[in-house]
């Protein structure tokens, strides 16, 4: 009989049992009773804080706006509680108000709003009932009574700005000359006419009005008489020089001569 060959299998490597970590159930009941501790703690602070504010102080110099029209337009804005309250919301509020230049507010404990505010700072009138601060911005109309030492500007709506600094370039230049600007005026074709403290009117049209303001100041420099008595207005928009429109009761003609004819 042939003989029986013994085959024997290669004894397979058993796969080895995963286990899971031993988990400390002590430190994770501490762990999570600390967080609720601390959660607790937090929405209990948070609760606490924002209580409804109780008082609202309103500080700065009041010329022109009440502390009691403050408190009206923030009266929507605080009624809610000390850390909720919308601060940037307050301050938006604030400067809506007209001659509100700028607010701050602040939370001070335990349920106080502190609202701080500036005042606009009149620089210029504005048409016929509106004011501009030195911005050029248009931040009050309607007045009744507007400041008389003023200067008055002039010009179609959305031009107060390119107005004022206009006025403000002007009025530098005239200061350097013992003179001032009373009034600036622009009108829809785009022409520029300002007015001196001492009644004389200068036309600078439309067209180059740099170089004829520029011209206009060399004039002044040269010592060309600017007696309102005797001159009316000052004539720039004539291309090779200018001309002097002097009042009737000083001269025999009422301006003088120059070359060509005024532009716009």
């Amino acid at each position: 009989m042939p003989g029986r060959v013994n085959r024997r299998r290669k004894a397979q490597p058993s796969k080895p049992k995963f286990q899971w970590p031993a988990i400390n159930w002590h430190r994770v009941v501490g762990a999570l009773t600390a967080a609720c501790v601390v959660a607790a703690v937090y929405v209990s602070s948070v609760w606490l804080m924002d209580q409804p504010i109780t008082a609202v102080s309103i500080e700065g110099p009041f010329e022109r706006v009440s502390a009691v029209q403050l408190e009206d337009a923030l009266a929507d804005q605080v009624q809610t509680g000390f850390l909720s309250a919308d601060i940037g919301k307050i301050q938006r509020a604030a400067v809506r108000l007209p001659w509100i230049a700028t607010a701050s507010v602040q939370r001070r404990w335990p349920g106080t709003l502190v609202v701080t505010v500036t005042e606009e700072e009149p620089a210029a009138c504005w048409g016929k009932d509106g004011l501009l601060n030195q911005a050029g911005e248009l931040f009050a109309q309607g007045g009744d009574h507007l400041p008389a030492e003023l200067p008055r500007l002039n010009g179609p709506d959305g031009t107060e700005a390119n107005v004022a600094a206009m006025y403000f370039r002007v009025e530098q230049q005239l200061e350097q000359r013992g003179l001032a600007a009373l009034s600036l005026d622009l009108d829809a074709r785009g022409a520029w006419t300002f007015r001196l403290n001492n009644g004389v009117s200068v036309r600078l049209g439309a067209a180059a009005v740099e170089q004829r303001l520029s011209r206009f100041f060399q004039i002044l420099d040269l010592g060309v008489p600017m007696n309102a008595e005797q001159v009316a207005y000052v004539d720039m928009r004539y291309p090779n020089g200018f001309v002097i429109g002097w009042r009737e009761a000083q001269a025999a003609g009422s301006k003088s001569e120059a070359k060509g004819e005024p532009r716009v």
